[in-house]
């Protein structure tokens, strides 16, 4: 089997193509073919492809039937590279990376796509050219190898960038999958919670009723959908607020209180997944959103356009299975918990985490006299850095306790706060700043006042006040960002884990959101489909961290709907 070859597009649908040796360098004279499918079509023994881009290159390749097993993303290992060499935020193309091997002009990225609503062919559609040759394009591989050996932990740096590309293939194959959407179900449960539409483009009716009874509480005309207009009103009843979140609101004594919390819930309804956003995103009962892996700091993955990642459990009634086929919807159970004990290597952690029950559980009968919740809100206190009140003195039982795990994460805060670069097991790096936008990523609320509840992470009711520029914060940033951040890695190997076992099936991965992952599958498959996952689970663990005693359990639901697995 030949180990890898280097492909780089070329004019008029064609591609240069050349054997690689163990340095990256050609190992054989270069090929130019006349088109690209054909290229990798013809050479099925290739065992991973080396290109610039997977989204330049691989939705050609599917919409042709051609799937490879692995690829190297050159652009994503150098935007992993820099951040580990403390560059983060400099250009990543693989022209940028060729300027910056020459000592030349370094160009500036492109703009990011822009996935257009009411098409479906974002990912078909390339970026301005950014094309290198393929002379040029391996001489940056051949480089970026020789980065990654001077890393310091040059094979989990490799696995990382591995992994990541992997992820790319996924996300890609996700997206010409789609994930199955009835769109008449969807009109359904429209009708059902926000009533008709009238004309003109107003408002459906049960928003206006609801717009009319908060106006009605206040006494004069209100607009709930704008905070400002609420906060005035409020205060001119006699009552200080500073936004209309739910945290703060939900707890007045005001007539208007309900159903302007009704009104929000359904509003974002409708402005996020209304009739609107079913006629742009939803094609022939599929919906096929642009992943983008590593989209964010830590790793986690985002999305271009559509919201795959923020669908509400009212609305995931839509996602229904083709009939004969199901949904084999799995959950991670309690992972960053899991992940912390198998990075901080804490032996008594790892023993609670190398058990599939309930591993807040199991902390509680060891630490806190059986009490569960106070166990929970020890461990996430200490991953989202809860370090007053009650959290202060949950934190000193845990460090007590399961010391090792503890001082992992006081470790990584204190790297931040100093300014220090951070990473996960495998080596993302957190870049040298962290502002607002980071921390909302990572779930960590940014001006709740303590105790009261707030954010839709694993954070809420810790109330940080979280400053963007503050060095405490930065701390706290990076106090979950080793954690957070070690999780995403073992889900990228999760997921090539997977798509390695379902190769062979009718099975297919549709949907990947942190710690879930969906594939859809015949009835007679779904089965093996839940063993693949535990398998891969496991692999992944074996791969990400070596071997610990420690253990990735999932819940598996087989479901015909979305919904009916929660």
């Amino acid at each position: 089997m030949n180990d890898r070859w280097a492909l780089a597009p070329t004019e008029h649908g064609g591609a240069d193509v050349v054997p690689l040796g163990p340095d990256g360098l050609p190992a054989g004279p270069v090929t130019r073919e006349p088109d690209l499918v054909r290229a990798v079509r013809s050479r099925p023994d290739v065992a991973r492809w080396v290109w610039r881009d997977t989204h330049a290159v691989y939705p050609r390749l599917l919409a042709a039937g051609v799937a490879v097993e692995r690829c190297f993303d050159i652009e994503a290992a150098e935007n992993l590279l820099l951040a580990h060499e403390g560059r983060h935020g400099e250009p990543r193309s693989a022209a940028a990376a060729l300027a910056r091997l020459r000592s030349t002009p370094v160009p500036p990225d492109p703009p990011p796509r822009v996935a257009e609503p009411g098409s479906q062919s974002s990912l078909f559609e390339p970026r301005p050219p950014v094309d290198v040759p393929l002379g040029d394009l391996v001489e940056v591989y051949a480089d970026q190898q020789r980065r990654h050996a001077a890393t310091g932990l040059p094979d989990r740096m490799r696995l990382l960038t591995a992994s990541e590309s992997a992820g790319m293939l996924v996300a890609a194959e996700m997206h010409a999958a789609g994930l199955p959407w009835r769109a008449d179900v969807h009109r359904d449960l429209l009708h059902e919670l926000l009533g008709e539409r009238y004309a003109g483009g107003g408002e459906p009716r049960r928003l206006a009723e609801l717009a009319d009874e908060v106006s009605a509480a206040f006494g004069r005309r209100v607009r709930p959908e704008l905070p400002a207009d609420v906060v005035k009103a409020f205060g001119g009843a006699g009552i200080t607020v500073k936004s209309t979140r739910r945290w703060e609101i939900s707890s007045l004594d005001h007539p208007a209180v309900k159903p302007l919390l009704e009104y929000k819930k359904l509003y974002r309804i409708y402005t996020a997944h209304g009739w609107s956003w079913l006629q742009d995103w939803v094609r022939d009962g599929r919906f096929r959103p642009e992943y983008l892996p590593g989209g964010t700091v830590s790793g986690r993955w985002t999305t271009n356009g559509g919201g795959a990642l923020q669908i509400p459990k009212v609305i995931r009634r839509a996602v229904v299975a083709d009939p004969g086929w199901r949904l084999v919807v799995a959950d991670a159970a309690q992972m960053e918990p899991r992940v912390l004990a198998a990075i901080s290597r804490d032996p008594a952690f790892m023993e609670v985490a190398g058990q599939s029950t309930d591993l807040y559980q199991s902390v509680s009968d060891r630490a806190f006299s059986g009490d569960r919740g106070q166990a929970k809100l020890a461990v996430l206190g200490a991953m989202y850095g809860q370090t007053s009140g009650d959290g202060l003195k949950n934190l000193a039982l845990l460090r007590r306790r399961f010391p090792k795990a503890v001082a992992y994460v006081d470790e990584a805060a204190r790297a931040g706060e100093e300014g220090r670069l951070v990473r996960t097991w495998l080596g993302r790096t957190c870049p040298p700043a962290v502002g607002a936008a980071e921390a909302e990523e990572a779930g960590l609320p940014q001006d709740a006042p303590g105790g009261t509840g707030t954010g839709s992470g694993p954070a809420q009711g810790y109330g940080y006040g979280y400053a963007s520029s503050d060095s405490r914060a930065r701390g706290r940033f990076t106090r979950n960002f080793v954690v957070q951040g070690s999780a995403a890695d073992w889900a990228l190997l999760l997921l090539a884990a997977l798509r390695q076992t379902l190769a062979g099936m009718a099975a297919e991965l549709v949907f990947f959101q942190h710690d879930e992952v969906i594939v859809h599958c015949p009835e007679d498959e779904a089965p093996r489909v839940g063993e693949a996952i535990r398998e891969a689970s496991e692999l992944a663990g074996r791969l990400t961290f070596g071997e610990t005693p420690v253990r990735f359990p999932f819940t598996v639901a087989v479901v015909e709907c979305y919904a009916d697995a929660k």
